[in-house]
């Protein structure tokens, strides 16, 4: 049996960690929602036990066991004793290392498609709390819309989505790594976000106030790092936009605008700074 899921890219309205737990791993408390810049997976189902194969039509990703996607499958092979065999097709549109979720989408659409292949009947809450160990963006993929995401990434609480906003993602050449950044935590320093504020925005549709609560807290540790941040940032805030901040640990920049004639004007003004430019909505 062959079936076809749509994994969109993820942006972090709010990115804060109150604290870290004993196990060495941030605390999150997040606020995300998806955009339409998604990967295409294509999953298929066959008689060869035992086998999880993984194509991608990208040189960047592995096609072996270190993929989220084959992490996915062989989840649920395992917990539910599957014999069948798994080909996983995926067509690449989110950047690669970008801050943006593209491996967790992927593996959330997997995870979306096996439960229907095989009749799993598992909800978003099970399939979320069995992603958690592939990585901590899978649980809020599977649902894939805007979401207060807190824990280690496997309490989900979904919101309102966004309605009709534009997102213009710059993508920068350069390569962030998250768990160096991680260990660059200083809890004692953080400037931690209101986004108590900002789900109550968000929960009564009141979507300009709701941009004055968005922040990523790991924004300052990347930028010191790579001072390009700050440049995109102050040129998306030049050309207009309504909020512009950094998606994840980076290196992704984004504007969100309220119009479409802004976001093409915010898209044309990056270019010369940024090869890789994207306008989309928010899902």
């Amino acid at each position: 049996m062959i079936i076809h899921e749509k994994a969109p890219a993820k942006i972090n309205l709010a990115l804060d960690t109150p604290m870290r737990y004993l196990d060495g791993l941030p605390k999150w408390d997040m606020v995300m929602a998806s955009v339409d810049l998604a990967d295409y997976v294509t999953v298929e189902t066959h008689a060869r036990p035992q086998t999880i194969k993984v194509y991608t039509d990208s040189c960047y990703l592995p096609n072996d066991q270190r993929n989220l996607a084959f992490q996915a499958a062989h989840i649920l092979k395992s917990r539910f004793h599957i014999t069948e065999g798994v080909t996983i097709r995926i067509r690449k549109h989110i950047p690669v290392a970008a801050g943006l979720g593209g491996g967790s989408s992927d593996a959330a659409a997997v995870l979306r498609a096996l439960n229907k292949v095989w009749r799993l009947g598992l909800r978003q809450s099970e399939l979320a709390q069995l992603s958690l160990s592939i990585d901590s963006d899978v649980p809020y993929c599977v649902y894939g819309t805007t979401a207060r995401v807190t824990g280690h990434g496997e309490q989900v609480e979904v919101l309102p989505a966004f309605p009709h906003y534009w997102a213009v993602i710059a993508k920068q050449k350069i390569s962030v790594s998250t768990p160096r950044i991680l260990r660059q935590i200083n809890y004692e320093k953080l400037e931690h976000l209101q986004t108590d504020a900002l789900v109550a925005a968000i929960r009564q549709g009141d979507w300009p106030a709701s941009f004055q609560y968005m922040g990523n807290v790991l924004e300052p540790l990347t930028a010191a790092e790579f001072p390009q941040i700050k440049r995109i940032k102050s040129q998306m805030i030049k050309l207009g936009a309504d909020a512009a901040q950094m998606s994840g640990t980076g290196p992704t920049m984004f504007a969100l605008c309220h119009n479409e004639s802004r976001a093409k004007r915010l898209e044309n003004g990056l270019r010369g700074f940024c090869r890789e430019v994207y306008r989309i909505m928010l899902l």
